[in-house]
Parts: structure tokens; sequence; C-alpha cells
């Protein structure tokens, strides 16, 4: 099946501004406003995640893109899961955030550096009890020999650290934090019609954050 792309595009006079923060802050935004008026963009900011490993075979999954400022996107994990062993190995990671109802795509490419554990233990205090106890039940990536194995030892810690409805009613667990991508490289994508896409891509060129103008250029890549 073939689908006609009838996006609105994306011409350089329609960006929100010359750095890239704001015009992705821009996309999310609306991303966020269309879910909860068509409800046709679930979990807008679903991040696609790539890394490779020892022997250079690349590796891709989806998380929650949970921070975003002038730092960079970052997202949250288990830092003894496959995704943290290959940052920590290689430095370099690749993500996109994209919406097909939308014709959109971000991405991003850079390298990443871990998160400040302040911002992890205030956005821990955020999730929901049972997600904060599943951070504690799951040795995430390894192998587990049922899904009764797993249950069990969710139980386990919902019994250790019982809902008491106070956002610190269970630790951040040492293994548990998150990264941030310091980018080289934003890709703005908009599907249009005949695949003649937009591409605007904003390139470092100095150093400063993704809000520092005279940090980046942008120029239009051939679809």
């Amino acid at each position: 099946m073939r689908s006609e792309y009838s996006g609105e595009g994306l011409n350089e006079d329609d960006l929100a501004s010359s750095t890239p923060l704001h015009q992705v802050r821009r996309w999310v935004a609306e991303a966020q406003a269309r879910q909860a008026e068509r409800g046709d963009v679930v979990e807008p900011t679903a991040l696609s995640v790539a890394t490779v490993d020892a022997d250079g075979r690349a590796n891709v999954r989806t998380v929650l893109m949970r921070f975003l400022d002038e730092r960079g996107p970052g997202f949250v994990t288990d830092l003894g899961s496959t995704k943290s062993r290959e940052i920590v190995a290689t430095g370099s990671v690749a993500a996109s955030l994209t919406w097909p109802a939308m014709f959109r795509a971000v991405r991003f490419r850079g390298r990443a550096v871990p998160l400040g554990r302040d911002e992890i233990a205030a956005y821990f205090a955020t999730r929901p009890w049972g997600s904060r106890i599943s951070a504690w039940a799951s040795d995430q990536s390894q192998p587990i020999a049922d899904r009764a194995t797993l249950v069990a030892a969710y139980e386990r810690c919902a019994a250790l650290y019982p809902d008491t409805g106070s956002p610190d009613d269970v630790p951040v667990p040492d293994g548990w934090g998150g990264w941030r991508i310091e980018c080289d490289e934003v890709e703005l994508w908009a599907g249009r019609r005949d695949r003649l896409h937009d591409r605007l891509v904003f390139t470092r060129v100095a150093d400063g954050g993704l809000d520092s103008a005279e940090a980046w250029t942008v120029h239009r890549r051939q679809p």
C-alpha cells in the first residue's frame, strides 16, 4: 500500500528561529495538541534510539523523551541495559521522533552524556508508584525464565516499598539513570507529495546549546 504524503511541508521561512530548539519544541507541542484533539498521534514523545554494539552492529529501540532543553533531548533507562552499555562503549547515539499522522519527523545525532542525579531523582518522583516499582523489579535487558518470575519480582519490590501516596515512598535504584544527547546535527523532516519531502538540517559549527544561534547553520538536504 502507498500513501501520498500530504503534509504542510517545511520551508526555511517557516522555522521558529535560527536554532533547532524552538522548532523542535513547536513540533512536539503541535503533536501533543493533535493527540489531545484527534487521538492519532499516540505517544507523541516516543523516541527511537539507535546505538551500535562492540562489533559495529546497529541496535534500535523506542523510549520516551522525558527531557528537552538547550542541552538536548534526554531519556531515562537502566544504566545496565543494552542501550546504556553500548552508549558507554562508543559515546555515539542517534535518535528520532516520528509522527506519521502529521508527516513529520525529527532526527538527532551526537554523543550521549549521563543525566545529572538531581534530574533523575526529580523525574523519578513524578512517575506513578507502579512504574517506580518496575524500575526495581526489572534487570533491564537481562534474560528471565518467564513472566511469572518477573511478576514475582515486582510483587516482592511492591511489598518492600508499599504505596503510601508519597513521591518518595520508592527510592531511586542505584542502577537507574538516563542519558542526554548532545547534538551535532538536528534534522527536521516534513513529508510532501510525490516524495519531494522537505529536509532542513541544523549542523553544529561552534560550541553552544540548541538555543544558541551562533552554534548552528541550517541547510536543505535533498529527499
